[in-house]
């Protein structure tokens, strides 16, 4: 049975691995990059994605993520959901997505261009909730999840679909329904609780080694 850990374990354990010497961020670099070549792989001839970004560190990861897309040719739109990165390390990968000039939008403001671009891209991918989610979606989140269950091109979930509570697989209403899902270091208790939200599962490497 493949290796789970909780929430509070995962922070215990990007913990000592930060204290050891592999940073936050060289981590959300590592992640979003895995979560990027996952993407790519599932779907080789990526022209269009519409990444939504939450303004937590799983946010962070999608950054990374439109950086990466946009370098190896993919045309990117960034949807921020609930504003702004408020976390250090989202905060810089925002800012060096918006140095590769890649095209933002915020989730309560889209128009029906944004609109006709996200549900007609290639991919979605959903990096708005970590795992410290639970309970029920505020309501821009839940506008914006439905906008990405809408969507026709793959639906790709950053660490657990936004929705899904980690520990318990609880499913709010609006949840993401996620074509795949890339964690990171290990499988959470959701993947397997709520694995019909969760799609096919890939357990990405990112460093840690502790």
């Amino acid at each position: 049975m493949m290796h789970t850990v909780t929430a509070s374990q995962m922070k215990q354990i990007e913990k000592q691995a930060n204290d050891a010497g592999l940073s936050y961020l060289q981590m959300m670099e590592n992640a979003g990059t895995a979560a990027a070549d996952a993407l790519l792989r599932e779907v080789p001839d990526l022209r269009t994605a519409a990444i939504f970004c939450g303004t937590g560190n799983n946010g962070g990861d999608g950054y990374v993520m439109a950086r990466l897309l946009k370098k190896r040719g993919a045309d990117v739109l960034l949807i921020l959901t609930g504003g702004k990165p408020k976390t250090p390390d989202a905060t810089t990968n925002f800012y060096l997505a918006a140095m590769e000039d890649i095209p933002m939008v915020t989730g309560d403001r889209l128009n029906e261009d944004d609109l006709s671009l996200i549900l007609s891209a290639d991919a979605v991918v959903d990096a708005i909730y970590g795992t410290g989610f639970h309970g029920e979606l505020p309501l821009e989140g839940e506008i914006c999840c439905g906008v990405i269950n809408r969507a026709k091109g793959l639906k790709l979930a950053v660490d657990l679909p936004s929705g899904v509570a980690c520990d318990t697989g609880e499913i709010a209403p609006g949840a993401i329904r996620a074509d795949r899902t890339v964690t990171f270091h290990a499988m959470k208790p959701c993947h397997t609780l709520a694995a019909d939200q969760c799609g096919t599962v890939e357990v990405a490497d990112i460093g840690i080694r502790l």
